[in-house]
């Protein structure tokens, strides 16, 4: 499962084009614009009395009037407009200097602008408009104007983004009222299927999110994405729910669910209670290239875990419906504690088990939480969550409830296996000391690896042998007199594909 933060508006742009004027340098061009650009009124001034081209421009397309609107000088602009200053003469990078009003979020200057005849909806090449840079910023003040100068309120990109988007992925609670009063769709989606409704609970904005629940936001709208090559989608039936924990917004979604958003939800494959597992501990796989979620509110992940379970969420929910990679075990038949073990959250499996999960449940191939805390799944080199320290705390506890260290899989393997695909040696140890008896793991899986070709190498993915790891298990076979047999070669596994 692929932790999901993505998706926002567009922000190429915001920063780069709009320092890339000040690049100009104070002596390059006309004099005018050059004392515009030093703030030099006082010669601005003077050059305007004297007869300076109003819009004579620099290197790079600036001219005064697009220099005072990029430094928020509303006064110079307003006498630069009335010395005949073209109001939309733009600038190499297509910036206008109602644009850069905008983006100042100046309603006064917006306001001169547009009686001075800027264009309303010319937007910048990359199709930033004066409304999107009005909406992100978020005074409404802007906004108002532009659209009582006719711009349409979903006037967005080519790729469907609107301004209600960006505002409410930001926050802009005001500015959302005012798209919405003027007509905005509320509907709208990308082609991931990320509305403002979504955006607005990714960013955990909870004033937005109500004022868009108060505008008729579908509180059990799901993503439907429309699947096309390339590009990070979020799942199929990603619900506002999941979107709050995902992003560490706890008490946004503890809220959702007293307003009825099922805790049991299992559209996008993952109910709630299983999400948690890996917004707690993600491996690196699922992170995405993303840093771990900042969160908002006053709710922790187990608060959560345990307001979930008093509205109904089923702590024993079983994964109907998942996708297995090579090395990986079965998510189908997992409950929320068998992801947590598989992740050695040893925290929150007391906490689940407090709650009254079944610890000796299993998935369709027969893994338990024993099994997935010694490391079973870790067969394909995954950047798995969880230490060997962590790892111990969790098989300690698991142990003291009564698991069988014994027990085997469908495809023939056992806790010990899951230490050797970890290479967990101290986890091999507590397992040997705790009634692992060696006739019942010194037995090959369905791929003819005992944890000890397991440990000399073989897995699926890269051959990666660990010599700690076989130390421990050649000592363990010679204490109970089982002949450790001469390095076995590399064959390839039951059901292998070539990458």
């Amino acid at each position: 499962m692929k932790v999901f933060r993505s998706h926002g508006p567009r922000v190429a742009f915001w920063f780069g084009l709009v320092v890339m004027p000040a690049l100009s340098g104070a002596a390059d061009g006309p004099a005018l614009a050059a004392a515009m650009e030093k703030r030099d009124r006082q010669e601005v001034t003077r050059l305007l009395a004297a007869g300076a081209d109003v819009d004579a421009a620099q290197p790079d397309g600036m001219t005064a009037l697009l220099w005072a609107a990029y430094l928020d000088d509303t006064d110079m602009a307003r006498g630069l407009i009335a010395a005949g200053a073209a109001p939309d003469r733009t600038n190499r990078y297509g910036f206008t200097p109602l644009l850069f009003a905008c983006r100042n979020g100046n309603a006064e200057l917006v306001a001169a602008l547009l009686t001075a005849g800027s264009d309303p909806q010319k937007a910048e090449p990359a199709g930033e408009s004066p409304l999107l840079a009005a909406a992100r910023v978020g005074k409404s003040g802007p906004v108002r104007a532009l659209l009582a100068a006719g711009v349409p309120p979903d006037a967005g990109l080519p790729g469907g983004q609107t301004p209600l988007m960006w505002a409410a992925a930001d926050g802009h609670t005001e500015v959302v009222n005012v798209l919405l009063a003027a007509g905005a769709d509320l509907n709208a989606r990308l082609a991931s299927g990320f509305n403002a409704w979504l955006f607005a609970v990714r960013g955990g904005h909870t004033a937005t999110v109500q004022a868009l629940l108060r505008a008729g936001a579908d509180l059990n709208y799901v993503t439907a994405p429309e699947r096309k090559p390339g590009g990070k989608q979020p799942p199929a039936g990603t619900s506002a729910l999941i979107v709050a924990i995902e992003n560490g917004h706890f008490e946004l979604a503890a809220q959702l669910v007293d307003l009825g958003a099922d805790p049991n939800d299992l559209r996008s494959h993952h109910a709630p209670l299983h999400v948690l597992t890996w917004v707690r501990k993600p491996d690196i796989s699922e992170m995405n290239g993303d840093p771990p979620p900042d969160g908002s509110g006053r709710l922790s992940s187990l608060d959560l875990a345990k307001h979930l379970v008093a509205r109904g969420a089923k702590v024993d929910l079983r994964l109907t419906a998942a996708a297995k990679g090579q090395g990986r075990y079965a998510r189908e038949g997992c409950t929320p504690l068998l992801l947590a073990a598989d992740r050695a959250d040893a925290a929150y499996v007391k906490l689940l088990v407090s709650l009254g999960a079944d610890p000796t449940a299993h998935n369709v191939e027969g893994a338990n939480a024993l099994m997935l805390a010694c490391g079973l799944g870790n067969g394909a080199e995954q950047d798995e969550a969880g230490t060997e320290a962590e790892a111990l705390e969790t098989v300690a506890y698991l142990l003291e409830l009564g698991l069988d260290p014994n027990a085997v899989t469908k495809s023939g393997e056992t806790a010990m296996h899951g230490a050797a695909y970890a290479f967990f040696p101290k986890v091999m140890e507590l397992l040997d000391g705790r009634g692992a008896r060696i006739e019942v793991w010194n037995r090959p899986n369905e791929h003819g690896w005992t944890p000890l070709r397991i440990a000399e190498g073989h897995r699926f993915g890269n051959f990666k042998p660990s010599y700690e790891v076989m130390t421990v298990l050649h000592r363990l076979m010679k204490t109970h007199g089982v002949e450790i047999p001469p390095p076995m070669e590399r064959a390839k596994p039951k059901g292998y594909q070539a990458p």
